[in-house]
């Protein structure tokens, strides 16, 4: 019955549960195990399941989340305002590649209608992206992309989108500081990204730090495939197809946009000839994140995504899962999992890094919950941390990248990234994703120009409120109307049908997306 109180524990040794219901649960409220709510707790909050002493664990996901600041009674709302968060796991001593789980079956047979690349990847979409070395030339470009699309784009009916990779970074930084290379990769990486079919095209100031021989050198465009070996570099029949806005031959505005049309026009037409192929599944490169997250997020569409990144890496495909203050809090379970103890110690390494980062900002972990997070309760960040991170699933890790890195291997990565939706997801763009998942319980219009995005809502109200704006409602699960195999396996399907074409996702429909964010953690100048 719909006014019956309803609940989730996470494992046997839980000491609190959630309240499931929409609306949350009034004080007085008798759950069917007997035990009166002593306060209204609202829906996605805790509840203690019994007496918890004051200085006690209070465990969720069998694990301390935190501990209590005084006494709680059985029946009581159990909030951040209660509870001390633990310290932070330490980097030391922990279990490497101890995990060894055995192989799962392969994933045979199941295909997509990809763009196959020169350099074998594939593309989800057939998409001309424009390169920019500097934020300078952001409003030049778009007035041009504005009126490609407009006027070049109805003549090339196999080209999804123009795109201006528009970004924050390339003058009036510290170019030559340690940490630089990490936005000029990103930023690099993400030209060659498989969507864009090996297309480059870049929009240069003239003056600025980042300049398009350093952005994109020599070399950057070794295409190999069977047949053929050859570099787009010094040796190269093309030359970097660079538009330089103060160039001499520019006489005022128009000329500037005109050169940029003239240039589009040659690689759209090359794009245009591009036709889609049956691809297996293992073509697919997923990157795997959430936000908005809420205490629903670790009980419906995270776990949901976990079961459908293993279908996944069944199949031979690539997923990364990353947001490093939002799995630090289960280091453990990774550095178990990895399927070498190198992989463990590069996981480690990243985590250190990190650390570092964060420290020198004068904060750590604890600054990654929102009050949206709070409001959907999550307590903490380790409780957030718990639920996250299961959206690895449950296979080996088997490789390790640093921001802005592009992906060479199959199966289960962690790409080390800052929690940030806009930042994450750019640099998995960097990496070569050419399929977004997206999870949120508090509700976000996110969404990339590059890459197709699927949204996960994690309750049945958010799905029902913003039904053209999430993909799939994990909510289900709550329900009780759905497993999570159920929604894992719907997940896998609509991927196949996102990727070939078939279907748009919700912000493709509306054309939402949020712009690029460089992680650029040099000094800005």
């Amino acid at each position: 019955m719909p006014d019956t109180p309803l609940t989730i524990r996470m494992h046997e040794r839980d000491n609190v549960a959630i309240v499931a219901n929409d609306g949350g649960l009034a004080a007085g409220s008798v759950l069917p195990s007997g035990l009166v709510l002593r306060d209204r707790v609202p829906q996605g909050h805790k509840v203690a399941l019994a007496d918890i002493a004051a200085d006690g664990p209070v465990l969720r996901y069998g694990i301390p989340i935190g501990y209590a600041l005084k006494d709680i009674a059985a029946g009581s709302w159990v909030h951040e305002r209660l509870l001390q968060m633990p310290d932070a796991r330490g980097l030391e001593g922990l279990p490497l590649a101890t995990v060894k789980p055995p192989p799962l079956p392969p994933l045979e047979g199941y295909t997509f209608q990809g763009y196959r690349n020169a350099d074998g990847s594939v593309g989800t979409r057939n998409i001309l992206a424009i390169t920019q070395t500097v934020q300078c030339v952001a409003g030049v470009t778009d007035f041009a992309v504005q009126r490609i699309k407009a006027e070049l784009l109805p003549r090339f009916p196999n080209v999804d989108d123009v795109v201006a990779l528009e970004h924050g970074y390339g003058c009036g930084v510290a170019i030559e500081a340690p940490d630089a290379p990490v936005p000029i990769r990103t930023l690099r990486n993400i030209s060659l990204n498989p969507n864009f079919g090996g297309e480059v095209m870049v929009v240069s100031l003239g003056c600025e730090k980042l300049q398009p021989e350093r952005l994109l050198p020599p070399g950057t465009f070794a295409i190999v495939d069977e047949r053929n070996v050859s570099d787009v570099g010094d040796n190269a029949e093309e030359a970097l197809d660079v538009v330089r806005l103060q160039d001499e031959a520019h006489v005022g505005f128009m000329s500037m946009v005109e050169s940029i049309l003239r240039q589009a026009e040659v690689h759209l037409e090359r794009l245009n000839a591009r036709q889609r192929e049956t691809v297996p599944a293992s073509e697919l490169v997923v990157g795997v994140q959430c936000g908005g997250s809420d205490a629903f997020s670790g009980v419906t569409a995270n776990p949901a995504v976990g079961f459908c990144t293993d279908l996944l890496v069944r199949a031979g495909a690539s997923v990364m899962f990353s947001e490093t203050t939002e799995v630090r809090d289960g280091i453990d379970q990774l550095t178990s999992r990895a399927t070498t103890p190198e992989v463990a110690e590069r996981m480690i390494e990243e985590m250190a890094w990190y650390d570092a980062y964060l420290k020198r900002g004068s904060v750590d972990r604890s600054a990654n919950t929102t009050p949206g997070n709070k409001a959907g309760g999550l307590s903490n960040i380790v409780e957030k941390a718990m639920g996250s991170i299961v959206k690895s699933g449950s296979a080996p890790i088997s490789n390790v990248l640093s921001p802005g890195e592009k992906l060479k291997a199959k199966g289960l990565t962690y790409a080390a990234t800052p929690a940030s939706d806009f930042i994450c997801g750019t640099l998995q763009l960097a990496a070569g994703m050419n399929l977004h998942v997206f999870t949120t319980g508090r509700g976000t219009p996110y969404g990339l120009a590059a890459v197709p995005v699927i949204k996960v809502a994690t309750r049945s109200d958010l799905a029902r409120r913003w039904h053209d704006l999430m993909d799939l409602n994990a909510g289900a699960i709550a329900d009780g109307t759905a497993s999570i195999e159920d929604v894992g396996w719907q997940l896998f399907h609509l991927m196949l049908d996102v990727a070939s074409g078939r279907k748009k996702t919700w912000a493709e429909h509306w054309k939402l997306h949020n712009q690029l964010v460089l992680f650029n953690p040099a000094p800005v100048t």
